[in-house]
């Protein structure tokens, strides 16, 4: 066999072996790690909302919220002005449905977090839900504050899609700040797609995702796609289940465009 030969056999065999391990449903797959957002320290940040903003939380109770199912009551903690994820309850989603939007939200990890990677205070916001389970569009929220992993499942990145353009985690225990412009997908009349989702990002003010158009739903094993069409949908907040300490939001505040 000849040079050539044996580069094109070599090609043949790589695409072969990563398209089989796909199929196997392996998650590294999908996987990056290169290359490593710079680290940036954020300053403080205004959050009140604007008059014309819808609140979806201001610190009482969870009435604009809804547990997965879209039925029962949101069974996460109210205290202190925040709300805590209550493990094994499930993701909650809010009562009402969006399509473009201006979404504030705060949350913090807890100072005594443990474990490392993906399994170090891992929820994430669902920009957009397509069904009754979790699917949808998501942005990571995870503890990345000396904390490595894979780059395109970080916090602040559109998870397994978009690597975040910088590191702007604070530490354990403070407060941090998403501000996230949102423009749905948009499906032809046969559920093809007409144009696909868009998110620009600021993560404690430093901009993290510049207009990234998405290339479909989250997966966790396998490639994104629309498959499936859809108008306005809830946003969702993640129980990811993991055994580290749980996360808190505060100050949620929608402005729909």
């Amino acid at each position: 066999m000849n040079h050539k030969n044996s580069f094109i056999f070599l090609i043949v065999l790589i695409s072969f072996m990563s398209s089989n391990a796909q199929q196997q449903g392996d998650p590294k797959v999908t996987e990056v790690w290169t290359p490593v957002p710079k680290i940036v320290t954020p300053g403080v940040i205004p959050s009140d909302a604007p008059s014309d903003a819808i609140i979806l939380f201001g610190g009482e109770n969870l009435d604009e919220w809804v547990s997965k199912d879209g039925k029962s009551a949101a069974q996460w903690t109210v205290a202190d002005n925040a709300f805590t994820v209550k493990k094994g309850t499930g993701t909650i989603q809010t009562k009402r449905s969006f399509t473009d939007y201006q979404l504030h939200i705060e949350w913090k990890i807890p100072s005594n977090i443990t474990g490392s990677g993906q399994a170090r205070g891992n929820s994430g916001i669902f920009l957009a839900s397509t069904g009754p389970g979790d699917e949808g569009y998501e942005l990571q929220v995870l503890d990345c504050y000396n904390n490595t992993t894979y780059v395109n499942g970080q916090t602040a990145s559109i998870y397994k899609q978009a690597i975040p353009l910088a590191n702007a985690c604070k530490k354990p225990g403070e407060w941090q700040i998403y501000d996230i412009i949102w423009t749905a997908p948009r499906f032809n009349d046969d559920g093809t797609l007409k144009s696909p989702a868009r998110v620009t990002a600021f993560h404690n003010g430093v901009l993290v995702q510049n207009n990234f158009e998405l290339k479909g739903v989250t997966k966790y094993i396998g490639t994104p796609d629309y498959s499936k069409a859809h108008g306005a949908t809830p946003i969702k907040l993640q129980d990811h289940g993991d055994p580290s300490e749980p996360i808190s939001y505060r100050n949620i505040w929608l402005r729909e465009l």
